[in-house]
């Protein structure tokens, strides 16, 4: 479960008609990726140097495949990722680098506990970096067409590392979808938010913590992240609470929730005229959250719903919050009775994305809708009664 970053992120985007270059011949499409680079400038023998040994990694493209975590309801997910021992290591890792993360607190207002929550569910702070290589990984998935918009810049931005040093195409290893170091970023992420914060001249994501989580950071912040601002509080709700305003596509001043009758857990909701949405990740008779603009950043970082929610809920773990209150939420649907649904809805012109089984953002708009035609709860959350009655 962990190095996830992008490869989560990547579990949701289908294989879209794209005009980059890939597929063919892999010696020929790797003779054009050097082509480009020598007309962005970097010398021949920078090229073959980078190049030299490439192969396609026939387990990259498998590992891409291999999506089916992802199905998991948010609290078995959760119950997965979240362990007393990946707490315990977060408060002692928040102790050790305490320096470290007040430095990054008052510079760039993100929070150890986003930073912590990350540290741990993508390497298990830092002890599980991926061994897949690098190089070949990024020219894998930039040959296969399914993404390749998204990896071909990647190639590149790998091929700028290795001229300043940062990279050595050999031994340089990660996770499967060409993600680095102990917070797993992509090439153009170290290029552009990079940050070498313990001193020695070099950005080493693998080895230098103060240079991960400065880094990380920093990518937030570009990403979007809204200085000293939460990202989410568990909540509750009335009993008459009207579920088709739950769901990120409504979005209310703190204020207005209060009014409606939604209360924190524990805490408050935060300032009066921030913009928060109320989620339920698995109906009406589960757990519950208050969302802020910050939680809607972290998407940018990994695509996700059950795993955005889960670092966000982990995130507010480590800063001292209680487990959250599983509730008693309705049977879910199998990986194979979600696809089903999804054709179902397709058949009935909702638009679900891609019909891969996962629960995403589409897909729970349009059980939204279905679920107010039939007079049900409207809260987005797929069951094997309404599969049947649809």
């Amino acid at each position: 479960m962990t190095a996830m970053a992008l490869s989560t992120a990547l579990a949701s985007p289908a294989a879209a008609q794209t005009d980059t270059p890939c597929g063919g011949d892999f010696d020929a499409f790797v003779a054009d990726l050097r082509q480009e680079a020598r007309a962005r400038g970097h010398e021949s023998g920078l090229v073959e140097s980078f190049f030299r040994g490439v192969r396609q990694d026939r387990d990259v493209l498998s590992a891409d495949r291999r999506q089916g975590v992802f199905q998991m309801p948010f609290t078995d997910f959760a119950r997965r990722l979240i362990s007393e021992s990946r707490i315990e290591n977060g408060r002692r890792n928040a102790e050790k680098w305490q320096d470290i993360f007040d430095q990054i607190e008052a510079d760039h207002g993100v929070p150890r506990g986003i930073l912590l929550s990350f540290w741990a569910f993508e390497t298990d702070y830092g002890a599980v970096q991926g061994d897949y290589n690098t190089r070949d990984a990024l020219v894998t998935l930039a040959h296969d067409c399914r993404r390749p918009e998204i990896f071909r810049p990647q190639v590149f931005a790998a091929i700028e590392l290795h001229a300043e040093g940062d990279l050595d195409p050999q031994t340089t290893t990660g996770a499967w979808a060409g993600e680095i170091g102990m917070v797993q970023m992509l090439p153009e992420d170290i290029l552009n938010n990079g940050v070498d914060g313990d001193g020695d001249g070099r950005v080493t994501l693998k080895t230098s913590v103060p240079d991960a989580l400065m880094s990380g950071a920093n990518l937030l912040v570009d990403l979007g992240w809204r200085p000293n601002e939460p990202w989410m509080t568990e909540i509750e709700v009335p009993e008459d609470f009207d579920w088709s305003l739950s769901g990120l596509t409504v979005e209310k001043p703190v204020a207005d929730w209060a009014q409606l009758g939604v209360a924190a857990r524990g805490g408050d909701l935060g300032p009066a005229e921030l913009p928060a949405s109320v989620v339920a990740p698995q109906g009406h008779r589960g757990p519950a959250f208050l969302v802020y603009p910050n939680f809607r950043v972290l998407f940018e970082w990994n695509q996700s719903f059950v795993y955005v929610t889960t670092a966000a809920h982990f995130a507010t773990r480590l800063e001292g919050a209680p487990a959250f209150d599983a509730g008693d939420p309705e049977p879910g649907l199998s990986g194979d009775e979600m696809k089903t649904l999804q054709r179902r809805l397709v058949e009935m012109d909702h638009d679900v994305g891609e019909v891969d089984g996962i629960l995403g953002a589409k897909t729970r708009v349009a059980v939204r809708a279905v679920q107010e035609e039939f007079g049900l709860p409207p809260d987005g959350w797929p069951t094997p009664a309404l599969l049947n009655r649809l």
